[in-house]
């Protein structure tokens, strides 16, 4: 059902709030609302971010380099509430003139980067991990990456806008990003057929661009729709997606910048891993 109401005027102008969730922080101009200055620690890489699936991808990614024993992989993460619009402090807007999260900066190198899947691809080149050297498996892992960059706002903001935090409810949106969601799903889903991880049997980072998105809205931790999207359909995503919730890694990535859920599962700021045991909402009160 479309709105019989509307009809859209010859130059769109800014009115009012487009209404329901994000509407107070959405406007169709950029940079800074306000002067902020960013806090800073002690480690090489300050992260600047949200456990959004966005967030969490650069936070595995962090967490998977220190497992492996990699220390000069330590890093500083700070909270970015976009609720409140912190992405339009001054400071943050300088790390990321897009206004997202997450953003991270390099102290050592003195650089700036902004967009999940390049910071993914800024790490994994820097220390040599997560990124096969071989011309055609380093491809593939690319191929994956960033076609989750290319699909995620289908699923985000389109169906997850739509389904889940738009103020009214109108069938054709709802069934156009489901049908295109549901596609997707049948792409990873053939793709994980006879693979252990999105390239086969090695874990890249395309597993943690694609995971935080796909793999937990079939594990029903986004938008509360698995019922509706029948993810229990899709057999190897489900597979894949129960593999990698196992690592612990994985599961120390989706606790950082976390002001939501369990309070046990919430590390607001990150400065070592010490904080996991003693930082943690439960723990702080």
């Amino acid at each position: 059902m479309s709105d019989p109401t509307y009809t859209p005027p010859k130059v769109w102008t800014w009115e009012k709030p487009s209404g329901g969730n994000f509407a107070n922080i959405n406007r169709p101009t950029a940079g800074a609302t306000h002067e902020k200055v960013l806090p800073k620690g002690e480690h090489r890489f300050q992260l600047h971010s949200l456990a959004t699936p966005n967030g969490v991808k650069v936070t595995v990614m962090f967490e998977e380099l220190l497992e492996l024993g990699i220390t000069e992989a330590e890093y500083d993460a700070y909270l970015i509430n976009i609720g409140e619009g912190d992405q339009f402090g001054s400071g943050f807007v300088e790390l990321n003139p897009n206004s997202k999260i997450p953003a991270l900066f390099d102290t050592k190198a003195d650089q700036r980067v902004f967009e999940s899947g390049s910071i993914l691809l800024y790490l994994a080149e820097l220390f040599g991990k997560f990124l096969p050297k071989e011309h055609k498996a380093k491809t593939e892992t690319l191929n994956w990456l960033f076609w989750q960059m290319g699909s995620a706002p289908f699923l985000g903001g389109g169906f997850g806008h739509f389904y889940a935090y738009a103020p009214e409810k109108y069938e054709y949106p709802i069934n156009r990003f489901t049908m295109e969601v549901k596609r997707q799903l049948d792409v990873l889903d053939k793709q994980l057929a006879d693979k252990t991880y999105i390239i086969g049997d090695q874990y890249t980072i395309a597993d943690m661009a694609i995971w935080p998105w796909y793999g937990l809205v079939i594990l029903g931790r986004v938008y509360e729709a698995g019922e509706f999207l029948d993810v229990k359909s899709y057999t190897n995503v489900l597979r894949w997606a129960k593999q990698m919730d196992k690592r612990p890694a994985v599961k120390r990535g989706c606790m950082v910048n976390r002001p939501f859920g369990e309070p046990s599962e919430q590390l607001l700021e990150r400065h070592s891993a010490e904080d996991f045991k003693t930082k943690t909402q439960d723990k702080i009160g």
